[in-house]
């Protein structure tokens, strides 16, 4: 062992370039914002994945060929999917939830809808399962944010619907 130094150079060269890719795996979980906006009195729903879990996704359920970084098309697959696999109920009734856009980050998929608030409404009703058909151990997680305290929900494979009161 002469000189190990450039050895250890490379070395440490080749794991630094390394180590973004030992982070780039599925993580198959979600986040969902569910915000009560006083101002509009619209009920404002944010769904967040993260984009490497998307990527995966759509080529399971749109094909080999789909992109949801440089496809607006798949992008828009996409969005439509996650607004099949979102819904809210109130009274036994399903609230009408409109399709707003979405977008990539980068690092995330971002999908947005919204919903006219209910004017006397006491309990909300989520069902969230996106995702959970291509795998089992997907857990979308909603916070309702902005109607007292804070409040998250946890959906996993085996759970279907979930209810908060106000």
């Amino acid at each position: 062992m002469k000189n190990s130094t450039p050895f250890i150079v490379m070395l440490i060269l080749g794991l630094l370039l390394a180590a973004p890719y030992s982070f780039a795996h599925q993580q198959k979980s979600a986040i969902t914002s569910v915000s009560f906006n006083p101002r509009t009195h619209n009920i404002e729903i944010m769904h967040r994945f993260r984009i490497h879990d998307a990527e995966h996704a759509v080529k399971y359920i749109f094909g080999k060929d789909a992109d949801i970084i440089g496809s607006t098309k798949t992008q828009q697959q996409f969005s439509n999917y996650v607004n099949k696999h979102f819904s809210m109920f109130t009274a036994g009734s399903a609230l009408e939830l409109a399709a707003i856009g979405y977008e990539n980050d980068g690092q995330f998929f971002w999908v947005y809808q919204e919903t006219v608030e209910p004017p006397t409404l006491k309990s909300l009703s989520i069902r969230h399962n996106a995702l959970q058909e291509i795998w089992p151990s997907q857990v979308n997680t909603v916070n309702i944010e902005g109607k007292g305290k804070l409040q998250t929900m946890t959906f996993d494979d085996s759970v279907e619907l979930l209810e908060v009161t106000f």
